[in-house]
C-alpha cells in the first residue's frame, strides 16, 4: 500500500467510529489485566508516528532506555503526561520533540485511536495518529530512549509474525502476543494500539 494510500485511509477511517477495544484485545494479555483498587488514574498521550518507507509506509517507535523508573527496555511510541494546560495532541507532539528530536512543525496530525488502560502503571493511554511528509533525521535523548525503531507497517500486518508467550505473575497465569522486530519485541499496550490502527486501516 503506497503511503499517500495509507495516508487517506486513515485519514477517512478515524473520522468515523473507531474499532476500539475489541481491535485493541487482539494483542493483549489474557486474562487481561484489572485496575488496582485505591489507583489513581493519570492521563498520558503518544504519538503513532507514521512516515514514508520505500514504496510503502512504516511507524517510528522506540526502546526505552534501560535503567527508567517504568517499563525500561521495552518498546513503545513517543509520549508521555499530559500537562495541566495540554490536549492529548499536544502532549504526544511535545513529548516526541523531547524524546527523539522530532520538529513538531513537520508533524501533521490526523486524529485520536481509543484511549487504553495501563493498570499496571496507573496511566490511561491516549494515543494519537500523526505524519511527517518525509522520514525525518531523529535524535534520540539518551536519557529516555535506547534506540529508534523503523518498523515497516507490512511487518506489522503480517499476522504470521506474532508468537504466544505465557508468563507467571503473583500466582496468576497471563497469555500476551508480541511481534518479534530487530532483536526486541512489540508486546503490551504498544501492540494493542498498534493492533486498533491496524484494524482501523483494513476498514
Amino acid at each position: 500500500m503506497l503511503f499517500d494510500e495509507v495516508l487517506a485511509r486513515v485519514d477517512h477511517a478515524l473520522k468515523r467510529e473507531l474499532p476500539g477495544q475489541s481491535a485493541q484485545a487482539r494483542m493483549g494479555p489474557r486474562p487481561r489485566r484489572e485496575w488496582p483498587e485505591g489507583m489513581r488514574m493519570r492521563h498520558a498521550a503518544s504519538l503513532l508516528l507514521l512516515a514514508p518507507y520505500r514504496q510503502s509506509a512504516a511507524i517510528v517507535l522506540t526502546v526505552r532506555a534501560t535503567g527508567l523508573d517504568r517499563h525500561s527496555g521495552q518498546v513503545s511510541m513517543p509520549g508521555g503526561v499530559i500537562e495541566a494546560d495540554e490536549t492529548p495532541e499536544g502532549a504526544a507532539v511535545r513529548e516526541a520533540h523531547e524524546e527523539i528530536g522530532l520538529e513538531s512543525a513537520h508533524v501533521r496530525v490526523i486524529g485520536a485511536l481509543t484511549p487504553i488502560d495501563i493498570p499496571v502503571s496507573g496511566f490511561r493511554l491516549h494515543p494519537i495518529v500523526g505524519a511527517v511528509a518525509i522520514m525525518p533525521t531523529l535524535t534520540p535523548d539518551p536519557r529516555e530512549v535506547a534506540r529508534v525503531l523503523t518498523v515497516p507497517l507490512d511487518d506489522l500486518r503480517d499476522h504470521s509474525r506474532i508468537v504466544w508467550r505465557t508468563v507467571r505473575q503473583n500466582d496468576r497465569e497471563f497469555e500476551f502476543p508480541f511481534l518479534p522486530f530487530e532483536g526486541v519485541e512489540i508486546w503490551g499496550a504498544t501492540a494493542m494500539v498498534l493492533a486498533e490502527f491496524l484494524a482501523l486501516l483494513e476498514t
